[in-house]
């Protein structure tokens, strides 16, 4: 048998390890029926922690995870999922999810099967189920992390370990429902294209507190991307494609667009009625944000940011916070939200005005490279999803 070096790890913790990890699989599989999908990513962080925290010390040889896999194998014959490779698979998710958990709730050690009851081990594996992200990752979204298979989540941690990608990409992966494969097509199209990064707005100096602020600047971002849109097809029914038209897409897929768009957005209306003096407005889309505790009024442009937006969009803000907005809700928010912007140049026209908006822009299926175009799935299937 094959091994990293010919140093060989103490017999007697070869055997306690074989135990241990066994153990945790039996215990995982008794529960198979009643199984989320975070209990095998469970099973595998434990198992990922007790192999580094050994195997990274002196007390294993080198050799030692390819002879625990044999002996597992041997042991359990039928096994699947448990090659050297996939133990050292484990090791790397692991040790990189591990800096993100709060370490008082996980252990570096495996219930043996004579140290603990059935009931102690289940607890001991649950770590993603039961335990709490660390509050200094509050932006980690755990349904997301659950979402995809330990599989998906070693394609992600073989192309990149920067976090605010790793996360980006789960959320993607969510999203489309995309399949191993898929997804290894979609990650260097992902990598490529600019990292999203805060929306063009004045929230510092116009949101009632710095902490409003600092959940604005957070929530919206300087791009979207509205694949459910394409305007290649939708071209087909429509002379021009104006702001109405891509209003009425979004509108049609409007559970699509919440979920691009972020979390606790609820959806008002279209076209809202507004009327004073005796003039009438009609916003393009209103929603009522639950966290920000403020409507939130978005204005398309099919075209690039031109400032006489902000103006138009601030005006829609005044008439809804003196007739709409509720007494013990926060004013609220505008986004302008177009196909491209000069960011140096929204900033400029964006910083003098005295109420809470934003500017982002937004691109469609035919914006996006053939690769990942090819890897997404249609609207019937993502309706079906829904």
């Amino acid at each position: 048998m094959a091994h990293e070096n010919s140093t060989q790890p103490l017999i007697s913790d070869l055997r306690q390890a074989v135990s241990d990890i066994k153990h945790a699989i039996v215990v995982s599989q008794g529960r198979a029926l009643r199984m989320i999908s975070g209990q095998q990513l469970s099973l595998y962080f434990g198992i990922g922690l007790y192999v580094s925290e050994h195997s990274r010390a002196t007390n294993w040889g080198t050799g030692a995870i390819d002879a625990i896999s044999e002996q597992l194998k041997r042991e359990m014959p039928g096994l699947r999922g448990f090659s050297s490779e996939s133990i050292k698979k484990m090791r790397t998710f692991a040790e990189y999810w591990v800096q993100y958990i709060n370490r008082s709730a996980v252990t570096t050690e495996l219930p043996s099967a004579e140290k603990c009851s059935p009931l102690t081990s289940e607890i001991q594996v649950d770590t993603f189920t039961l335990a709490k992200w660390s509050p200094l990752t509050t932006e980690i979204q755990r349904d997301d992390f659950l979402g995809i298979s330990f599989s998906h989540h070693m394609e992600i941690l073989h192309k990149t370990k920067d976090i605010q990608q790793v996360l980006y990409i789960i959320h993607q992966t969510v999203q489309h429902q995309w399949s191993t494969r898929q997804l290894r097509e979609a990650i260097p199209a992902i990598l490529k294209a600019e990292q999203p990064q805060a929306a063009v707005s004045n929230f510092a100096s116009t949101m009632p507190t710095t902490r409003q602020a600092i959940k604005a600047i957070d929530m919206f971002k300087d791009n979207y991307t509205l694949d459910f849109i394409n305007v290649e097809d939708i071209a087909e029914d429509y002379e021009t494609v104006d702001e109405r038209v891509i209003e009425k897409e979004i509108v049609r897929n409007i559970k699509t667009f919440v979920m691009t768009f972020g979390h606790d957005f609820c959806y008002i209306g279209n076209q809202y009625p507004l009327e004073t003096f005796g003039e009438e407005q009609f916003p393009d889309l209103l929603f009522f944000n639950r966290e920000l505790n403020a409507l939130v009024v978005i204005e398309l442009k099919i075209g690039k940011f031109k400032p006489a937006y902000l103006g138009q969009l601030s005006n829609y803000m005044q008439t809804l916070d003196d007739k709409i907005r509720k007494p013990h809700e926060n004013p609220t928010i505008g986004i302008v939200l177009c196909k491209e912007m000069n960011r140096a140049f929204a900033e400029y026209a964006v910083r003098d005005y005295t109420k809470p908006m934003g500017v982002a822009t937004y691109r469609t299926l035919d914006d996006m490279p053939e690769s990942l175009r090819t890897s997404l799935p249609n609207i019937d299937d993502m309706a079906k999803l829904l």
